[in-house]
């Protein structure tokens, strides 16, 4: 049996919560705030040196983590069906395409770093403060261990980085690439798997009406999606932001979409109902297993491991830059915002935006009781976000009716968006129909 490490998935959320929630105060200052920010920006760094296949690579790199591997089987559960389940994956994929849209308007509105940092900015909203088994202690020595290295990297020698994200967000398309083409061939009736169809006949038999676990299983199936957004954060860095935006947005995104639906079927094909629901492990390890043999069960460590490693390197990349500008924005920090601002000591990457992030990580990795709340709610304040935004998006419209959008979102998926928002921030609320919670 393959234990999940959920221990390596300590720093991504860690930084996801650090950098969307962290409450911004203008500077009483303006000159000040400006002057740090040229300064900051006339010290170099590596420029605008990301293009449309590093950015596709990035997000596809922040979206693969280690959910394609591990969820399906709680949201199976959830769902209650193979076919709700498979349904609310290419929900979670329409409702991530709307998210892109408006993120693609502010994107090309504003082609600036700091993702929701510009939003505010813009002025249309103001945030307020908001196999062999490891033991406990070898996870988080490891877990600590990476958050070091990529602080490191990232701070020391940012090619490299950017080269080493690229080649693991690549690994990890050829990873679902492979399981996506194992499961055609499963489905042929080419393997020792002696069913492959039996879940996709009556494949909504035994569905859930609850709304309760439907809003569940959704925050699961958005949190494997999540990441799509990530260029938005890095945008100083990125070679004609406008056009590499409206180009490697839809694409990133499509990419993720197509395997991650079609990994589902290979899975559903490759383990009944029962199994998938009862199996404890890594599903990608049941799919391997039952496919390749007993031996072959061990092969999907390694991929989650190096997964989880990506998904790391990628988030620390993006989060150190979104602290960078908020020191430019004048957020009152020790040492002054222009020590924060900087890029020393390479003049290439934002060293000591790493160590902010690096902080709040250290801290709780440590803290394995704490982590399982952490992932279980910080869903539900990422949608509470997402309302505002398009609440600002709506405002900017009404208020700057003149001001230049290369990119606009169709009205009517906005209000898509906004209603799913306001859905998955009740339907956590509403009894379960059997009286017990499913988190």
């Amino acid at each position: 049996m393959i234990k999940y490490d959920k221990t390596a998935r300590f720093m991504p959320i860690m930084s996801s919560l650090w950098s969307r929630y962290i409450h911004v105060k203008p500077a009483s200052d303006p000159d000040a705030v400006e002057e740090v920010a040229s300064q900051s920006s006339s010290a170099g760094g590596l420029g605008s040196h990301l293009g449309v296949v590093s950015c596709t690579l990035l997000i596809v790199g922040r979206i693969i983590g280690t959910g394609i591997f591990s969820t399906p089987s709680s949201i199976l559960s959830s769902t209650g069906s193979v076919g709700a389940s498979l349904l609310l994956w290419v929900l979670g994929s329409i409702l991530s395409f709307c998210g892109l849209f408006i993120w693609l308007e502010f994107g090309t509105m504003f082609p600036k770093s700091g993702g929701e940092k510009v939003v505010t900015a813009s002025g249309c909203i103001h945030p307020r403060p908001a196999g062999k088994t490891a033991t406990t202690w070898s996870e988080r020595g490891i877990a600590l261990g990476v958050i070091f290295f990529v602080t490191i990297l990232h701070g020391l020698t940012p090619q490299t980085g950017v080269r080493i994200m690229n080649i693991l967000a690549a690994f990890k398309i050829a990873i679902l690439v492979f399981i996506v083409v194992s499961g055609w061939v499963v489905l042929s009736g080419r393997t020792s798997i002696q069913d492959p169809h039996a879940n996709f006949r009556n494949a909504f038999v035994g569905s859930s009406t609850s709304s309760n676990s439907c809003a569940t299983a959704t925050f699961k199936v958005l949190n494997a999606y999540a990441g799509w957004s990530n260029v938005n954060y890095v945008l100083n860095n990125v070679r004609n932001p406008v056009r590499t935006l409206k180009i490697s947005g839809p694409l990133r995104l499509g990419i993720c979409t197509l395997l991650y639906i079609l990994a589902n079927v290979a899975y559903f094909a490759a383990a009944t109902k029962t199994e998938i629901e009862d199996s404890g492990v890594t599903v990608a390890a049941l799919f391997f297993k039952n496919v390749f043999g007993t031996t072959a069960e061990r092969a999907p460590s390694v991929f989650v491991a190096l997964s989880a490693l990506g998904n790391v390197i990628t988030v620390t990349f993006v989060a150190a830059r979104v602290n960078q500008e908020l020191a430019k924005e004048g957020i009152p920090l020790p040492l002054g915002n222009k020590f924060w601002a900087s890029n020393w000591p390479t003049g290439k990457s934002p060293l000591r935006g790493l160590i902010v992030h690096l902080i709040p990580s250290v801290i709780v990795i440590p803290m394995s009781v704490a982590y399982p709340f952490i992932l279980d709610v910080k869903g539900y304040p990422m949608q509470i976000i997402n309302f505002f935004i398009v609440v600002g998006l709506f405002y900017l419209r009404w208020k700057k009716p003149h001001l230049e959008r290369p990119f606009k979102v169709w009205w009517p998926l906005a209000v898509f968006y906004l209603a799913a928002a306001v859905f998955l921030m009740i339907g956590p609320f509403l009894p379960p129909t059997n009286g017990v919670g499913n988190s």
